[in-house]
């Protein structure tokens, strides 16, 4: 199998650009991909040290850069050397200067501004922190979205996913000895989602994480018929109190993270309905 240097420049922090390379990669498995990042290229004198790099380790080069003169001088030694390169966003800004009769700002960063949405996030994530692991549950009701799930159901990466999407998380591990606290049950602002696995491939994930930290793996954290019981507790529990439900048995962290979004999304566009007919008693 053939390797290939896989150049990503960028004139910020390239986070956009790591994520498109990302999403690209993840449709060839098994390829022999080096990935060589070079963010905030603002001048040509950084773009000349990096050109040396491309040289050595020739390969495809992707960039977003809105800089016309130093985005002219990358192009231009990239055909000199031979090496294919392409614009991660040109067609997309393209189609939108297009459809929204203006012309892109070209101001490089300008997604990472320091704005209310970037604020909001910061804030997010310091809640998100906070409320983990059941801790906090007082003020739950500042929450957008409670995850609950037995213990090694991806609670709390899921939480700082969302977190860093600007929503405030907490989550809460469901325990059969020890019930969670009443005003769970009474919430009224955040949505409560429930997170669940199959039975067989959490007693593996537990029995990993024990390993990991030189733990004796005969337990009843890892048995078989415990775990079963565990997980049709907390079934009951989101079937009694009308939750919706995720099974994260084969879903990564971004897949679950983009179905709580999208459950979020659905009950905020039934609250925004306007209500017609007889109200309820």
């Amino acid at each position: 199998m053939a390797r290939l240097h896989l150049h990503l420049l960028s004139d910020s922090t390239g986070e956009t650009l790591e994520m498109i390379a990302k999403a690209a990669l993840a449709q060839f498995e098994d390829s022999d991909v080096v990935r060589h990042f070079w963010p905030m290229v603002r001048s040509r004198q950084h773009l000349d040290r990096i050109l040396n790099e491309f040289k050595a380790n020739p390969g495809l080069v992707l960039y977003t850069l809105v800089n016309e003169d130093i985005r002219e001088r990358l192009e231009e030694r990239c055909r000199s050397l031979g090496l294919k390169h392409v614009d991660a966003l040109d067609a997309i800004t393209e189609a939108l200067e297009e459809r929204l009769g203006q012309e892109a700002k070209g101001r490089p960063g300008r997604q990472h501004a320091m704005d209310e949405a970037y604020f909001a996030r910061v804030d997010a994530i310091q809640f998100t922190i906070a409320h983990d692991d059941g801790i906090g549950w007082d003020n739950w009701e500042e929450a957008d979205i409670v995850l609950a799930g037995v213990s090694r159901t991806s609670k709390t990466p899921t939480s700082i996913y969302l977190a860093n999407r600007g929503y405030k998380v907490a989550n809460i591990p469901l325990v059969v000895e020890s019930p969670p606290p009443d005003h769970l049950f009474r919430l009224q602002h955040p949505m409560v989602v429930g997170l669940t696995t199959a039975p067989a491939r959490l007693v593996q994930i537990r029995r990993n994480r024990l390993l990991s930290l030189n733990e004796k793996t005969e337990t009843d954290y890892v048995d078989g018929e415990r775990v079963k019981t565990e997980v049709g507790f907390a079934r009951r529990m989101f079937a009694d109190n009308g939750w919706p439900v995720i099974d994260v048995t084969r879903r990564s962290i971004e897949e679950t993270a983009a179905a709580v979004i999208r459950l979020h999304q659905e009950r905020e566009g039934r609250d925004r309905l306007p209500q017609t007919g007889p109200k309820p008693i």
